[in-house]
């Protein structure tokens, strides 16, 4: 006949297995965070070791993204087509998406930007310690109570 199940020992596996899987998945994001990190750090020295090498006057813009801006319909680019002059058009139509910057402001955002990057990481890395060390620990506490169990 097979030994009674220690319903206190069955649970405390059970917890582990959840907190194991759990952690592996968390491991598994702050990983991928990292990685998108080092690629944006590695990406902003990259463009900064370029833009070192310009001269200070050149004339530098910075993207700013997607203005939100109202399209106008098909029949109202038609009509002020033939309003305006030829080339007019597109300047009212496409957003203005860089902003012109000096060399040095853009230097000193891609050097805050390597900075920004390298605390996220090195806070991911504490946070992926911190939860291999708590696994461990709940490893060791079912050891510990296997031990005391055959003890007895």
């Amino acid at each position: 006949m097979a030994a009674p199940v220690d319903l206190e020992l069955k649970k405390a596996f059970t917890e582990l297995q959840a907190k194991v899987i759990d952690t592996q998945q968390k491991v598994k994001l702050a990983d991928l965070q990292i990685d998108q990190l080092n690629r944006t750090k590695k990406h902003a020295h990259l463009t900064d070791t370029e833009i070192m090498t310009l001269a200070d006057e050149t004339r530098m813009y910075e993207g700013v993204g997607r203005i939100g801006i109202w399209w106008p319909s098909l029949e109202a680019v038609a009509a002020s087509w033939c309003r305006r002059p030829a080339g007019s058009l597109a300047m009212d139509l496409l957003p203005n998406r860089f902003i012109l910057q000096s060399k040095g402001i853009i230097h000193n955002q891609l050097l805050e930007k390597q900075k920004i990057a390298e605390e996220k990481i090195k806070e991911l890395e504490q946070k992926k310690t911190y939860l291999e060390r708590s696994v461990k620990e709940a490893e060791d506490n079912i050891r510990e109570m296997l031990m005391a169990r055959r003890a007895q």
